[in-house]
């Protein structure tokens, strides 16, 4: 079991990430860290340890925006997905994209999950919970 659930939101929006990171501080299973990348240069930096980010936790799990600036969540997702040492890290996207075309690309470069933003702070809350009730609960246990 993992005493500390190593979570990496990747999130341009500060008011977005803030909201989160609230949310997720109540978590059920375990106690959460989280990390905050705010564009996907920086998301990548983070995952593989350079640039500053060398003590680093790798993450458990990787919640990520599509539309964030540098590099896009399609990019980042394609590199942790063919990287032999990240490819095993969840990737959640998280975004307010209902593009068929956004989610048929995510699944096809193998995103674990599609999930679209909520509009309110109760639904976000719901969303979360249902994050930690699957996704929390397999890593932490398994």
């Amino acid at each position: 079991m993992i005493d500390e659930m190593q979570v990496l939101l990747v999130e341009d929006d500060p008011a977005q990430s803030d909201l989160m990171l609230e949310v997720l501080s109540e978590c059920k299973f375990s106690s959460v860290s989280t990390q905050v990348a705010i564009d996907g240069e920086q998301a990548l930096d983070v995952l593989y340890k350079r640039n500053g980010y060398e003590t680093s936790p790798r993450p458990s799990l990787i919640l990520l925006d599509l539309s964030i600036p540098k590099k896009s969540g399609q990019q980042v997702l394609i590199d942790i997905k063919s990287s032999q040492i990240l490819k095993d890290i969840p990737v959640l996207v998280l975004t307010s994209s209902r593009k068929k075309g956004d989610i048929k690309n995510c699944y096809q470069n193998h995103a674990n999950a599609y999930i679209v933003k909520p509009d309110d702070f109760n639904a976000l809350v719901d969303m979360v919970e249902k994050i930690e009730e699957f996704w929390f609960s397999q890593v932490c246990y398994s």
